[in-house]
């Protein structure tokens, strides 16, 4: 699925995503996709406060924001919350809909959202993306699968 999804977006826009900080700061908030430290590795929902605040901490934010793992949620933890944004399609914790974070005044909010599932999963089985079946698994079921 990498090697075609790298296909698709072609060196371009590939050297451009490379280019992106990996940390955003704006105002009281700090924007990663996983930690600070890795673009893969995050925290569950499940971690520890002292974990959540080991890792975030070091943004010096009072909101960390991440996604990488699919799963939203909104933790406060000693002097600042912690949030992850979940997934627009794919998303890992049983809800199908559509997930998206709201950040008002420095207080974040998920939010979920219906959409047309039938639609998504006919686009995806006609796409030609590899292991398109396994992706509409977790689509229809809003959790991961083993392929």
């Amino acid at each position: 699925m990498a090697a075609a999804t790298r296909a698709a977006l072609g060196e371009e826009r590939i050297a451009w995503l490379r280019g992106l900080p990996r940390v955003q700061m704006h105002d009281a908030m700090a924007l990663v996709h996983a930690s600070p430290e890795s673009r893969w590795k995050a925290p569950s929902p499940e971690a520890s406060a002292a974990e959540l605040e080991s890792v975030y901490s070091p943004l010096s934010r009072p909101v960390a924001i991440y996604g990488h793992i699919h799963r939203p949620f909104v933790r406060s933890v000693s002097n600042m919350v912690v949030a992850n944004t979940g997934s627009v399609s794919l998303s890992y914790d049983g809800d199908r809909r559509a997930a998206y974070l709201l950040l008002d005044d420095s207080t974040p909010t998920i939010r979920r959202v219906e959409y047309d599932m039938d639609r998504e999963l006919k686009a995806l089985s006609i796409c030609g993306l590899p292991h398109s079946e396994w992706v509409a698994k977790m689509l229809e079921t809003g959790r991961p699968q083993m392929p």
